[in-house]
């Protein structure tokens, strides 16, 4: 199983709010989890879903995997 990494430089959020961001979509399929965070009414939720969309969009376009068939697992 391959595992594609993204990282957020440079948020100025406090980490104990995007905490709680995380911690709701940790776990769930990525498409899934950008759908939920689109109802989220918190500052974090529409950085951390850009990055979701960045981590699919790599791992589709560099590594052929299915979008579908990914999972948010840290």
């Amino acid at each position: 199983m391959a595992t594609v990494k993204a990282q957020l430089m440079n948020a100025r959020l406090s980490p104990r709010k995007v905490r709680l961001i995380v911690n709701l979509v940790k776990g769930k399929n990525a498409l899934k989890a950008i759908d939920q965070l689109a109802f989220v009414v918190r500052r974090p939720s529409d950085p951390i879903a850009k990055l979701i969309k960045s981590a699919l969009a790599n791992a589709t376009n560099n590594f052929n995997m299915v979008a579908s068939n990914m999972y948010i697992s840290e």
